[in-house]
């Protein structure tokens, strides 16, 4: 017995907090150490590995944190707390320590950790306080979404507040209105959209997309409303509606921070700046578009610190990611990733370029517009207003003796038949092709007057992804489906199938999902493909002789998602169409 305690307590913590969860049964051997072998490539805190690729909750991380410390455990989001404690501890305190008063009673205030041995934060609180301090353990990432709620005004209240704090104002903005119908003068205009709070609700507004993940803004003007939505995840979120009478001056502020031209209301127009929030940078791509209701405005949040850029970590299953990487390795040839927009295409290039890229080979893009700045990549942008298309510029690339040529998008036959023609004298190709199944995009290029002999002498592989919503690692719980399902859905098991599904928490807006993943299908052309593409077959029949080589469709390889608990099946049948409907 001694000796038990005394192995116990040789152990680190982290040993023994690993112990517990696999005494619990909620993690074995193998998992812990899958996960320490990740940690020690890409870094990071072991509990948010274990979290990140689902082995277990943060709940459960907190409960055996919890049993080996013997601090009692606090679920935050069942706590409302009060101004009245709120004031005892500063929020640039609560930031910096990542703690939050939960109640005080007495003297004693007890205050939520996700390290409750601290005792250096512990002594620093009782000066700042006067009182002593009772530690109660937490998660940090619940701490972070408590410190965000109490001490962060959210948008819709900062909103709320400076629309009250303008209504001395409202016929100042009403005239904006009415002027810029009738033509405001570009100075007057200009200086009326730098005002105060026309700045801080567009700033809010854009601090509020890149808080929660989302991919896009859009600004849309109703018949007596202003609407805000956000694509978080690929699906459309309502924000908080700022007053219909600030629409010209939002979308005027966001022009002149576009460096667009704010007289212009009756033609499109395109653009992108740049912000720094907490010392992130974030690319906007903003697009302005005229409608029978006013302006519209849609814009693309390119977050860096965000962005996926290693092949490996996209998510794709093993054989087309083996398929990728294989073909990308070519000394020529071409690729194609389809898919409609929105997809993870560019991504997904982006990633192939990352992993061919070498100080050896002469990488260069061309795109519209540039995403994200690849570092020792030149890539240049498509403006179409001075004639430089992508078929130009590829005429120029071409005698800058590149090795490797990624086209943004292929959109009519010169630039297909130039991007064709680079990939047969000795260039590796790269771009996509906004169709929906691999096997679609051959039938798509002779659709385009592509003849087939080029086609199977220059295509590599053709790949076709989607996105899917990934469960919420913080709200996961087992759900079983039936056995007519399973069957259905050509999932080999014996009676019920244990699937999972998020249930739905603060971290998720209550969504069950967070973060999305990719699904990808690749052709790679065979030579019974090729044959089948010479006798111009068609979709259904190349996709069936795909199959019997081993190819797995969007469908397959969605389901095999659902089975290794990424993905729910709702998710996978919401951007997938049956295997036996492909082509039909």
């Amino acid at each position: 017995m001694d000796e038990k305690m005394k192995d116990s307590h040789s152990m680190s913590l982290r040993e023994r907090i690993a112990k517990i969860l696999i005494d619990k049964k909620l993690l074995t051997e193998n998992d812990i150490k899958k996960a320490i072998e990740l940690q020690k490539s890409k870094g990071g805190k072991l509990s948010d590995i274990l979290v990140g690729m689902g082995l277990v909750s943060r709940q459960d991380l907190t409960v055996a944190l919890s049993e080996e410390l013997g601090f009692p455990p606090i679920d935050l989001s069942r706590y409302k707390i009060g101004a009245d404690i709120l004031k005892f501890i500063p929020a640039k305190t609560a930031k910096q320590y990542k703690i939050i008063p939960i109640s005080k009673m007495g003297n004693l205030l007890t205050v939520a950790m996700s390290d409750p041995l601290n005792v250096f934060v512990i002594d620093d609180l009782k000066s700042i306080t006067g009182c002593d301090i009772g530690p109660v353990i937490s998660n940090e990432k619940d701490i972070n979404d408590a410190i965000y709620e109490y001490y962060d005004a959210s948008t819709h209240e900062a909103i709320e507040k400076i629309v009250g704090d303008m209504e001395v104002q409202e016929g100042e903005i009403s005239i904006l209105e009415e002027k810029a119908d009738a033509g405001l003068d570009q100075q007057e205009l200009l200086k009326l959209i730098q005002d105060a709070p026309v700045v801080k609700i567009t700033n809010l507004l854009l601090a509020e997309g890149v808080k929660l993940r989302a991919s896009d803004i859009l600004i849309e003007p109703l018949e007596n409303d202003l609407r805000v939505r956000y694509r978080i995840d690929g699906v459309l979120v309502e924000g908080r509606r700022p007053p219909k009478k600030l629409h010209h001056a939002l979308i005027s502020r966001l022009k002149v921070i576009s460096d667009l031209n704010i007289a212009e209301m009756r033609l499109p127009q395109d653009g992108r700046f740049k912000i720094k929030i907490h010392n992130r940078e974030i690319d906007f791509r903003i697009s302005i578009l005229p409608s029978n209701m006013g302006e519209k405005a849609a814009m693309r949040i390119l977050d860096k610190s965000q962005a996926m850029l290693d092949i490996d970590t996209l998510g794709f299953e093993e054989q087309p990611l083996n398929d990728i990487k294989k073909m990308s390795e070519r000394p020529h040839g071409m690729i194609l990733i389809c898919g409609p927009t929105g997809c993870g295409k560019t991504t997904t290039l982006y990633s192939i370029l990352k992993h061919v890229d070498t100080p050896e080979l002469n990488i260069i893009t061309v795109e519209d517009p540039v995403e994200y700045q690849l570092q020792g990549i030149s890539q240049v942008a498509v403006r179409h207003e001075i004639g430089l298309t992508f078929a130009s510029s590829l005429r120029s690339i071409l005698r800058q003796d590149p090795d490797v040529i990624m086209i943004g998008e292929i959109r009519d036959f010169e630039t297909v038949d130039i991007a064709i023609k680079s990939a047969l004298t000795g260039h590796l190709v790269l771009s996509t092709l906004h169709t929906t199944t691999a096997c679609g995009s051959i039938i798509r290029l002779v659709n385009m007057g592509v003849e087939p002999f080029l086609i199977i002498s220059s295509i590599l592989l053709v790949g076709a992804q989607r996105l899917v919503r990934k469960i919420c690692p913080d709200c996961k719980q087992i759900v079983e489906i039936s056995a007519e399902i399973s069957d259905k859905l050509n999932i080999k098991s014996k009676g019920k199938f244990r699937a999972y599904k998020g249930q739905g928490c603060k971290s998720c807006q209550n969504t069950g999902y967070k973060g999305r993943i990719g699904l990808i299908e690749t052709l790679v052309l065979t030579p019974a493909i090729r044959n089948l593409i010479l006798e111009k077959a068609q979709e259904h029949v190349i996709t069936e002789a795909a199959r019997k080589e081993g190819m797995k469709t969007l469908r397959e390889n969605g389901i095999e998602k659902v089975v290794n608990g990424a993905t729910t099946i709702e998710e996978v049948l919401r951007v997938t169409v049956g295997d036996q409907e492909i082509g039909v």
